[in-house]
C-alpha cells in the first residue's frame, strides 16, 4: 500500500427561479462518524471509501458563505454544538487540521487542498473570499462555466496534476446553471517502517472476494513484530503497521458475523484506544495487491445528518454573493 488519493467537488448553481435547485456539492468530505455510517446504511453489500477529513472540511468551507439556519444545520451536522463551540472555534479548528496535513516532510507526501471554480460573472463576497484562501489555503479560479465541457476539462486537469496524476475525471455532468465548483482532494504516499520485499511476494496467490469467488492475486508476505491485539469488547483483531513519517494503518478483522458491531464503533476515540492497547508481536502478515474506488451521492445522506435547508429555497448562502440566489443541488463523493 503505497499510495493514495481522494477527491471532493461541491458545485454551485444559480437559482433562476425560486423553485429552481441551485447549489450543487459533490465532495469527498465527511465527519468522523456519522458519515461512515450513513454511507455503509446506503451501501450494505459494498466496500466503504472516502475521506470524512475532506468531507468534513468541505462542508464547513461552505459554511463560510452560509447564515442564519443553513450555517446551523452544516455546523450541527458536522457535530458541532454551537452552544458551547465558538463559531470561531471551529474554523480555527480547521484552520490548523488542514495546515497540519499540508507540511511537508521527507519520508512521506500528505497534501490536502483546496480550489474554488467561480463563474466569472458572479461576484463574491470578500470576506468569503479572504477566509477561504486564509483559513484552508484554498486556490480560486475565475471559470467560463457557458461551456461546461471546457470548464469540466479545466478542473480535472488542475486535480490531476495536484495529485500527480492518480485522480482522474473529478468532475463530470456540469451544466450551464452551474455558478461554482469547490473541490477538495488529498494524496497520501508513503514507505513502509518495515517494508516488504519484493522477492516474497507470491505472484498468483488465490483469495476470497466472496462466498463463493476466489482471485488469484500477488500476495505480499513478511514476518516481522507489530503492534496487534484483540478488541474483545468489539470481537475483532486489529494490527497496526508503521509508514515512515508518522502514519500507520490499522488492518481491522471482525469475528464472524461481527461486521456491523464494528462499523457501528468507529470513530477517532476507538482508533486511540487500539494504538495504545496494541502490543508487539511476531506476526505473519499476508496483504494482497487491491485497488478501491468509489463514488456517492451524498445529496440522499445531507439531509438526514440534519442539512436540510440548502438543498431548497430556502438556502442562505447570502455570504458567498450578494447578488444571486445559491443552493446545493447536487453532493456526491
Amino acid at each position: 500500500m503505497r499510495s493514495a488519493g481522494g477527491r471532493g467537488e461541491i458545485k454551485v448553481r444559480r437559482e433562476l427561479q425560486s423553485s429552481e435547485p441551485g447549489l450543487a456539492n459533490r465532495a469527498r468530505t465527511g465527519q468522523e462518524k456519522r458519515n461512515p455510517q450513513r454511507l455503509v446504511l446506503e451501501t450494505p453489500s459494498q466496500n466503504v471509501f472516502f475521506s470524512p477529513v475532506s468531507v468534513s472540511t468541505s462542508l464547513a468551507m461552505l459554511s463560510l458563505g452560509a447564515h442564519s439556519v443553513t450555517k446551523t444545520q452544516i455546523l450541527e451536522s458536522l457535530g458541532f454544538n454551537l452552544t458551547h463551540t465558538p463559531e470561531s472555534d471551529v474554523y480555527r479548528g480547521f484552520q490548523h487540521l488542514v495546515h497540519s496535513l499540508t507540511v511537508p516532510s521527507k519520508d512521506l507526501a500528505l497534501k490536502m487542498r483546496s480550489a474554488l471554480f467561480v463563474k466569472k460573472e458572479l461576484q463574491l463576497q470578500a470576506n468569503f473570499l479572504g477566509n477561504v484562501k486564509r483559513l484552508y489555503e484554498a486556490e480560486v479560479f475565475s471559470t467560463d462555466f457557458s461551456n461546461p465541457s471546457i470548464a469540466q476539462a479545466k478542473i480535472n486537469s488542475h486535480v490531476k496534476k495536484k495529485t500527480q496524476g492518480k485522480v482522474v475525471d473529478i468532475i463530470q455532468g456540469l451544466d450551464l446553471l452551474t455558478a461554482m465548483v469547490l473541490v477538495n482532494h488529498i494524496f497520501f504516499k508513503a514507505k513502509w517502517e518495515k517494508p516488504f520485499y519484493p522477492a516474497y511476494t507470491r505472484k498468483n496467490f488465490p483469495f476470497l472476494v466472496g462466498k463463493q469467488v476466489t482471485v488469484h492475486v500477488p500476495m505480499m508476505h513478511q514476518k516481522e513484530q507489530f503492534a496487534f491485539g484483540m478488541d474483545t469488547e468489539l470481537n475483532c483483531f486489529v494490527l497496526q503497521m508503521d509508514y515512515k513519517g508518522d502514519a500507520a494503518a490499522f488492518f481491522v478483522l471482525p469475528s464472524k458475523g461481527k461486521m456491523r458491531q464494528l462499523e457501528q464503533a468507529l470513530s477517532a476515540r476507538t482508533l486511540r484506544k487500539w494504538s495504545h492497547s496494541l502490543q508487539k508481536r511476531w506476526i505473519e502478515v499476508f496483504i494482497p495487491k487491491f485497488s478501491i474506488s468509489a463514488s456517492y451521492n451524498l445529496e440522499t445522506i445531507l439531509p438526514k445528518m440534519g442539512i436540510q435547508n440548502a438543498f431548497d429555497k430556502n438556502a442562505d448562502f447570502s455570504g458567498i454573493t450578494k447578488r444571486d440566489s445559491l443552493q446545493l443541488s447536487k453532493v456526491s463523493w
